[in-house]
């Protein structure tokens, strides 16, 4: 470790400074991004696409979002299953991961094919994830990720089987890594008990959930369907998320699907990208607690402005859960989960609290005109309603990003797939050095 002699920590900032003028200088597209926002063009697939604006004559024209999985809209997917009552996540997969939508003899069989593959090998629980607990689940997903490397006979090996049996594999055994990683957190770390269900077979990713998590076992089929519904938002959403870039990064290096997949979990993790429901749920709370009648428009917007002006809550200006990369007029994932949040709340103590979310939609593009002085067109984005969701199911704070990994399993190994077949040559983007030549000095003569 570094000490206060060695000053290996006081120029941390200064050394790794780089001034702007040089981005403007070259050129440089800054996170991959365009003047207006729009995403630098890295690619094409054949997996989704997420549209939220139009360009016209070198303009971009907000636009109603969609949101299309193998060219099926999420909302047809989503409403038909409704309409079926059936639960639709492993369809979803299916889709993702064949290119089509399967009969109900492939269903079935790719039901029963998910349900053999839920247990995990032996000793894996012991020595992967009870030996090393973690502060944080997702950690834990990404190791035990890692760790199911060493239990494949030949898991270098980049075949279509390999690559299909190891994708089927992870998106079967995620949910349950994750809820035995909670709870072995809870004892380690909580002073709280330690709960582990046997698998009940049959049932669907969303009913294991909720299995194996509940104490009691017990939910309802309205519960299990509206998880399965958050599910089925969160399997996809396109190559240029940070998650997914990263794990056609590592797949076009050539290397093996674990590595691809437990990396796209270390990015899923961050506060700008997956992360970021934690910043809503504690922003929310913050305009909870500081609004005395939640019904009051004027005291929501004095509360809203209060953020953006940088006065309220963690000071960034930002009102989390409202805009998105890509989305402007609206976020189809949040619609959906909109509509199902009030199937939830309806008649319950959580209605009055999913108003006041409505308020602070509906509220925000005012708020941010008011204190920016122009009209700003923005939608409430997926996380707006998310955790309110998840908290309305039992399902603890801890595991809101996790369970966002074990939906997005499914997209990260259809862009493998694609990136594997298609794209056939390692991504390396080109970075400008700005450094001037030095001469060397020699080690006694350094200091002088």
């Amino acid at each position: 470790m570094a000490t206060k002699e060695n000053n290996m920590y006081s120029r941390f900032v200064e050394n790794n400074m780089i001034d702007k003028k040089y981005y403007d200088k070259y050129q440089v597209k800054r996170g991959l991004r365009n003047q207006d926002g729009t995403g630098v063009m890295a690619g094409v697939t054949n997996i989704c696409n997420v549209h939220g604006y139009v360009v016209s004559e070198g303009e971009k024209i907000p636009d109603n979002g969609e949101l299309t999985f193998r060219g099926y809209s999420i909302k047809d997917l989503v409403g038909n299953v409704e309409k079926e009552d059936r639960f639709g996540y492993e369809e979803i997969v299916y889709l993702l991961l064949m290119g089509k939508l399967p009969d109900r003899e492939q269903l079935t069989e790719f039901d029963r094919i998910i349900d053999d593959n839920r247990p995990l090998p032996r000793d894996f629980f012991g020595d992967m994830i009870l030996k090393a607990p973690s502060l944080n689940i997702m950690n834990k997903l990404a190791r035990s990720v890692l760790s199911l490397y060493s239990y494949d006979d030949c898991p270098d090996i980049i075949t279509p089987e390999h690559e299909i049996d190891t994708a089927i594999s992870i998106i079967s055994k995620l949910p349950v890594i994750m809820v035995l990683a909670y709870y072995v957190k809870q004892a380690c770390y909580c002073d709280k008990s330690m709960i582990m269900h046997p698998l009940i077979p049959g049932q669907s990713t969303a009913e294991t959930i909720l299995s194996t998590l509940r104490k009691d076992r017990q939910f309802t089929d309205k519960e299990a369907k509206v998880l399965d519904v958050m599910l089925m938002l969160h399997a996809e959403h396109g190559g240029g998320n940070n998650s997914t870039f990263t794990c056609r990064v590592l797949s076009s290096s050539g290397t093996d699907p674990y590595s691809a997949y437990s990396a796209a979990i270390g990015s899923l993790k961050g506060p700008k990208h997956g992360g970021a429901n934690h910043k809503v749920v504690g922003m929310h709370k913050y305009i909870k607690e500081t609004v005395k009648d939640w019904e009051d428009d004027g005291q929501v917007m004095d509360c809203l402005l209060k953020i953006i002006n940088k006065e309220g809550f963690d000071e960034s200006g930002l009102i989390y859960g409202m805009g998105h990369a890509v989305y402007t007029l609206s976020d189809p994932r949040a619609e959906i989960l909109k509509e199902n949040a009030w199937k939830l709340a309806k008649g319950t103590e959580y209605e009055a609290e999913l108003r006041l979310l409505n308020k602070i939609e509906e509220l925000s593009p005012l708020a941010f005109e008011k204190v920016k002085g122009d009209a700003k067109t923005i939608c409430a984005n997926v996380d707006m309603y998310s955790g309110f969701v998840y908290k309305m199911l039992g399902i603890p704070e801890d595991l809101f990003t996790p369970l966002f990994a074990v939906a997005r399993m499914a997209g990260w190994s259809a862009h493998r797939f694609e990136e594997i077949v298609s794209g056939r040559r390692i991504i390396r983007p080109a970075y400008k050095a700005i450094t001037r030549k030095r001469e060397y000095v020699s080690i006694d003569e350094r200091n002088k």
